[in-house]
């Protein structure tokens, strides 16, 4: 019996966000390993957080092609590291990884200009969210 990453992995766009932050991130290893190339798959990562393409090339400020053609593109590959931190952290905190992955596209932060942490990575201010996120982890913020 095939794995829900192996049914997945020719058409990754079909592919559901697991229950956990260490299955999605199982999963992309996965992949990695699969394609043989230590590299975030993006199509992968896009479909776990039900985002477009041409979104994910948007919030990675690269174009659309480079998300099927050039994959270890240092600029994509970056937005999807810091973004996985972002995730992980989250995760952490919350509990739950669907609730991680709401609050990463969906939820505007008040200390960052009502900004979402998608709009904060892809402006490349992972580490300032890192370091909100640890604030409230310690009871700090909020």
């Amino acid at each position: 019996m095939a794995t829900a990453i192996e049914e997945s992995h020719s058409e990754p766009m079909g592919y559901q966000a697991p229950d956990s932050f260490a299955r999605f991130l199982a999963d992309l290893k996965g992949v990695a390993r699969e394609e043989r190339q230590p590299l975030i798959n993006p199509k992968l990562f896009a479909s776990a957080l039900s985002m477009d393409i041409q979104t994910l090339a948007s919030h990675a400020h690269v174009h659309r092609t480079t998300i099927s053609r050039a994959q270890g593109a240092e600029k994509l590959q970056r937005y999807l590291r810091d973004a996985l931190r972002v995730l992980g952290a989250a995760a952490d905190i919350n509990g739950d990884f669907h609730d991680a992955l709401f609050w990463f596209r969906n939820e505007p932060i008040g200390a960052f200009d009502y900004k979402t942490p998608e709009q904060l990575v892809s402006e490349g201010r992972a580490d300032d969210l890192l370091r909100y996120v640890k604030a409230l982890q310690a009871g700090v913020v909020g």
